[in-house]
């Protein structure tokens, strides 16, 4: 722990659901406050974060509703900066980012923008000019968002890598506590279950695990398919009907906020995302001991690193996922030493790394 003066700082994000960026976010405010920092949550009024923030006792600014393009919510903005002698402010959504940047202008305080989504700019040259005038620092949370980065534009000067963080169990769950969690989600000792984890967007590919799950039904009688997570896509025929021919062996579980009821249930975790800035959720399923059988995309080889902690497949193919899946479920050995070194693995993302390396940012970003 530094003993370095504490910091007053802002996080910004202007979401309505809490997310993966959103969950990163508290998870950072949380092990900052454990430092002995000031910090401010700034969120929209009524969304899943302010009511978060509120509950975990962190200080809020809510950006008022019905307020078009938050010209209301900037301003009083200003004002609380002004009013206090914030240092940092650390904007985690790109919208998050503009709102920083007007409503900070002209004022000694250092802004950080956070870039986790894995898709190049329309625009590079306004997105050169975005990075480069309204942040002082950018967060990229794998190295392939800091190459996408400098290829629009950014000064390379300004990125600074520093991937998402996981708390990682101490322990994982015993062999009956297993057991009782499979039977929440209805499923039995000798199944073999598969999950996912993540919004239901389009770019996380729900669809191709179930098509690649259907594939596989009378190849492996025995299997299950959990997905949790909410989203726009959860509800569309593109998902309804595919579970539907997966006759009651696929479930969507909704959101989960407790991950250690969730997955303990599960034997292997895939992730058949088409965009991916990191994978979080491949990082929470390793943590548990769990192999990984993910889309080569984006960040996520960082993370699963193939015939070691995982499997890495071509994204937007079922065959190759459903292939991918029966080798896995064919050899329980192979799950097994690919999961522990997973567990391992997981534990270089744990989320004291990150909190020290974004602290150690802010004071490098103060003046002299």
């Amino acid at each position: 722990m530094t003993t370095a003066r504490k910091l007053q700082i802002v996080h910004l994000d202007t979401g309505q659901e809490l997310r993966g960026g959103q969950r990163q976010l508290f998870l950072l405010a949380r092990g900052l406050r454990q430092r002995g920092h000031t910090q401010l949550i700034v969120c929209p009024e009524g969304s899943e974060a302010e009511a978060q923030a509120r509950q975990e006792g962190f200080a809020v600014f809510a950006l008022p509703a019905h307020d078009p393009a938050h010209a209301h919510g900037i301003l009083q903005l200003r004002q609380h900066l002004q009013a206090a002698p914030f240092e940092i402010l650390h904007a985690h959504d790109g919208r998050g980012q503009t709102l920083a940047w007007l409503a900070s202008l002209g004022m000694r305080v250092r802004r950080v923008a956070s870039r986790r989504v894995a898709f190049l700019p329309r625009g590079p040259s306004s997105h050169r000019l975005k990075y480069a005038y309204t942040c002082h620092a950018v967060v990229a949370v794998s190295d392939f968002i800091r190459q996408l980065l400098v290829r629009a534009g950014v000064p390379e000067s300004k990125i600074e890598v520093i991937p998402d963080g996981i708390d990682v169990p101490a322990e994982l769950p015993t062999a009956e506590a297993r057991l009782r969690i499979r039977a929440q989600w209805g499923c039995g000792e000798g199944e073999f279950v598969i999950g996912h984890l993540g919004a239901f967007t389009s770019e996380k590919g729900q669809n191709v695990a179930l098509d690649a799950f259907v594939r596989l039904m009378a190849k492996l009688p025995h299997a299950r398919l959990l997905l949790a997570g909410d989203g726009p896509t959860r509800t569309s025929r593109a998902i309804t009907d595919k579970v539907a021919r997966a006759q009651g062996r696929a479930q969507l579980c909704g959101a989960i906020e407790n991950l250690g009821e969730f997955f303990p249930a599960l034997d292997l975790f895939v992730m058949p995302s088409r965009s991916e800035g990191l994978g979080s959720s491949a990082l929470w399923a390793m943590a548990y001991g769990l192999p990984v059988l993910a889309s080569n995309v984006g960040g996520l080889p960082e993370i699963v690193v193939e015939g070691e902690t995982g499997w890495l497949v071509p994204p937007d193919s079922a065959a190759a996922l459903a292939e991918a899946i029966h080798i896995a479920a064919s050899d329980r050995a192979r799950r097994s030493q690919l999961g522990q070194n997973a567990r391992a693995r997981a534990r270089q993302f744990s989320a004291d790394i990150m909190w020290e390396r974004t602290e150690a940012l802010y004071y490098r970003l103060l003046p002299g």
